[in-house]
């Protein structure tokens, strides 16, 4: 098609066409005093390549993990990335790919989402896993809904040891669907059972845990599930896939639902999205499950052939009988985790976790060795991450340590626990003995 230069009649006939006389017709929506009046102050034109500079100068003034050495945790972490991952997935089939409506048209999108689900309901030991949601908290919160379906139970006891940000979520979603939210207190860095066995009752529709949780530690699972399944609520935990490479997996200490945050698996850091989360259930939940579940299936020729078996969501059936109104998968970073997981392996899983355990117990023990007056804050088993008691505040450690270029943790004084000296640091297996001495060095200077 031949290029029309824009002219002025070209402009009048546009918007004669679309029925008005002018421009300003078209902004009558808009109150006159919202509308900007002046001169825009933008810069000069600039050809590709200087744009191309300027951007680059822009993006250079960030602070990432690229060039700083990262202890940052809390849900998101710094861990390797086989270049294979991001071949993968940047091939067009897969970057282009958008959510299946006509499903079965798509073979390959609809593959890799089975190995997706498989590979998930493997590593949690669980009978089936969804086609991915929105984040770990959005999972964990789509979790609080099933359980209120499937019990005609109206309260979820919540764990504060649970991720603050995903609490949040999980009361947002709650409070919409006439869900009563309880928290349960925590006791020296884990769910306090006694306080747990005192308001678990027949009302009770699931109790939402996180293992490893908020605080690197870990939770007393087995004692959780008894109490749980005793009053004949559904036992939701949300885990850290990456742990589950050494640590048992919750379909091995009953629990119902178990959800995560898949970004660990092969995902980058992204300045905080988009993310991945899992969704996994026992298959007596099935009907429940949120989302979509791909599964494989013969054509009239015996074909192997890949299909959505359910799509419970409100686009696809009527409203009132969606199990959800979750509308995507994020099926790009499900992939990402696909094939990491496939790269890993059951030998180089557990490997990674593993080294994840070590490192974060090395640093542990050095910091309490030599640094003066700073400890452990709590006394109890923790996988890669953990808390420190400063001396000093927690905000000077975090900002003397960005001069030295490292990213030393978490100010926990930002959340609801109460903990106005407390330093969340957590350790992947990227971090080298090298660096954690340093980190241990940059730390003594700072408290003496």
């Amino acid at each position: 098609m031949p290029f029309i230069p824009t002219t002025d009649e070209n402009r009048k006939e546009m918007l004669r066409t679309i029925g008005v006389s002018d421009f300003e017709e078209l902004l009558e929506a808009i109150p006159a005093e919202a509308r900007f009046k002046g001169e825009l102050n933008l810069p000069p034109p600039l050809s590709e390549y200087e744009v191309i500079k300027l951007l680059k100068e822009i993006a250079e003034k960030n602070e990432h993990t690229g060039t700083y050495i990262c202890f940052l945790g809390g849900g998101l972490y710094d861990h390797f990335i086989p270049a294979a991952v991001d071949h993968i997935i940047s091939r067009p089939e897969f970057y282009t790919a958008y959510t299946p409506y006509q499903a079965e048209v798509s073979q390959g999108t609809l593959q890799a989402v089975y190995e997706y689900q498989t590979l998930i309901a493997n590593l949690t030991g669980m009978d089936v896993a969804n086609a991915s949601m929105y984040d770990g908290a959005s999972a964990l919160a789509e979790a609080a809904l099933l359980a209120q379906v499937h019990t005609k139970r109206e309260e979820i006891l919540l764990s504060k040891t649970v991720h603050p940000f995903y609490r949040k979520v999980a009361k947002t979603y709650c409070h919409r669907s006439g869900l009563i939210v309880k928290e349960i207190e925590d006791k020296d860095g884990l769910t306090d059972l006694v306080q747990l066995q005192s308001m678990i009752s027949d009302k009770t529709a699931g109790v939402l845990i996180q293992h490893p949780n908020f605080f690197g530690n870990l939770e007393e699972v087995d004692k959780i599930e008894k109490l749980v399944h005793g009053a004949g609520g559904l036992y939701i935990v949300s885990v850290d896939p990456i742990s589950l490479g050494i640590l048992k997996p919750p379909g091995e200490f009953g629990a119902d639902v178990a959800v995560g945050e898949g970004q660990v698996l092969g995902n980058s850091l992204y300045f905080g999205g988009p993310y991945v989360g899992l969704f996994a259930i026992k298959e007596s939940l099935v009907r429940r499950l949120p989302g979509r579940l791909v599964g494989v299936t013969k054509d009239s020729k015996g074909r192997r052939g890949f299909v959505l078996t359910l799509q419970t969501r409100e686009q696809h059936i009527r409203r009132e009988k969606a199990t959800s109104n979750i509308c995507t998968n994020e099926q790009l970073c499900a992939l990402a985790s696909t094939v990491y997981l496939s790269l890993m392996g059951e030998k180089g899983l557990p490997a990674v976790a593993n080294l994840c355990l070590q490192k974060a117990h090395y640093l542990a023990k050095k910091i309490e060795k030599e640094t003066d007056g700073i400890n452990l804050l709590f006394p109890h088993p923790f996988f890669k991450e953990f808390v420190i008691q400063c001396s000093v505040s927690p905000q000077r450690i975090i900002d003397e340590m960005r001069k030295e270029k490292i990213f030393a943790g978490i100010d926990l004084s930002r959340f609801d626990y109460g903990i106005n000296n407390g330093l969340l640091i957590a350790v992947t297996e990227k971090r080298t003995k090298e660096e954690m001495d340093q980190y241990v060095g940059v730390l003594k200077e700072i408290v003496s």
